[in-house]
């Protein structure tokens, strides 16, 4: 079978596909042939970086649509043919992955695979970082710093739908304000300007949520945005700047709160609450409450490409690799 991956860190030309035997599942597992698989920026940080790259060569990818072709002993949820969505720790960039059955789900009815493929990282993040960790309430106002992307792009929806006040949006182009604008937000700004716009659309107030993927400045910069009682929610380090610290000097004064999330570490520390939290979050998009668009489709061997674009920072909504048919 065909997988793409990297034996050294560097930009996309290091992603090569190469012909790797068939992965066998093992006890509680089952093996997917892949139909699609989600492209996320935390691929990008592990072949650059070594973000969450435990040894090389290393097949990136965190989540995948398509069909269960085998189970490992002791599997009675699943069967082969099953249409599924999974969440894997890495190796999607490939026709047949093996995952955990606690993070893998069956697609529910009216989904196709190519849906399926965008929802299992994003989905659950998104309804964490706005219910489990943001706690937020009706009427509250929130501020999202990556707002066209795939998670922002659900944010947005879902704030809506939970019937926040205000929802406002910072993106690092002005052409993804119309994207943002389309999805649920009343505001997009700059990724310069956002603090003085949140004090002029709040008339000095702040925000009661800040949802973070970037980390650095821009998490110094979404602290001061919030209201007083405001929690900011960290889930990315896209900046890679050093890990951010706040302490008693930054909080007590208005009494800010600051949380994290990370659905990979979820998934490895707690998958019960990961599965219940999917199915939630999963309804949303059955019931027609979120939708989130492919924006662009790249050949499994074109993920050099799509990294390339998504690296760009030109994308919104969600990029996806197609595996088969």
């Amino acid at each position: 079978m065909r997988v793409v991956r990297f034996e050294r860190y560097g930009g996309p030309e290091v992603l090569s596909a190469v012909e790797v035997e068939v992965p066998e599942p093992g006890p509680g597992q089952v093996s997917i042939d892949v139909a699609f698989a989600g492209v996320n920026f935390a691929d990008l940080k592990a072949r650059a970086e070594g973000y969450r790259v435990p040894t090389l060569p290393f097949v990136p990818g965190l989540e995948v649509s398509g069909r269960i072709r085998a189970v490992g002993e002791g599997v009675a949820a699943f069967h082969p043919g099953q249409e599924v969505a999974a969440l894997t720790p890495h190796g999607a960039y490939a026709e047949v992955v093996v995952a955990d059955t606690a993070t893998v789900f069956p697609v529910q009815d009216g989904l196709d695979l190519r849906t399926a493929a965008t929802l299992p990282t994003v989905l659950p993040t998104a309804h964490a970082l706005l219910h489990e960790v943001g706690r937020l309430r009706e009427r509250e106002s929130v501020l999202v710093q990556g707002a066209a992307g795939g998670i922002g792009t659900v944010v947005g929806q879902l704030a809506k739908a939970a019937g926040a006040g205000a929802v406002y949006g910072v993106v690092s182009r002005p052409s993804k304000a119309g994207h943002a604008l389309k999805y649920g937000y009343d505001e997009v700004f700059g990724s310069d300007d956002f603090p003085d716009e949140v004090r002029r659309a709040t008339a000095g107030r702040g925000v009661d949520l800040v949802l973070d993927p970037v980390g650095g400045d821009t998490f110094r910069r979404s602290l001061a945005s919030l209201a007083v009682f405001g929690r900011l929610v960290s889930f990315g380090n896209a900046s890679s700047a050093e890990p951010w610290q706040v302490g008693q000097s930054e909080l007590y004064p208005t009494g800010h709160s600051v949380a994290g999330f990370s659905i990979l570490s979820l998934a490895h520390t707690a998958p019960g609450a990961l599965r219940e939290l999917a199915e939630r979050a999963f309804r949303t998009v059955s019931d027609g409450t979120v939708e989130l668009p492919v924006t662009a489709e790249f050949p499994l061997t074109e993920a050099a490409e799509a990294h390339r674009l998504l690296g760009s920072r030109t994308t919104t909504g969600k990029l996806l690799l197609r595996v088969a048919a």
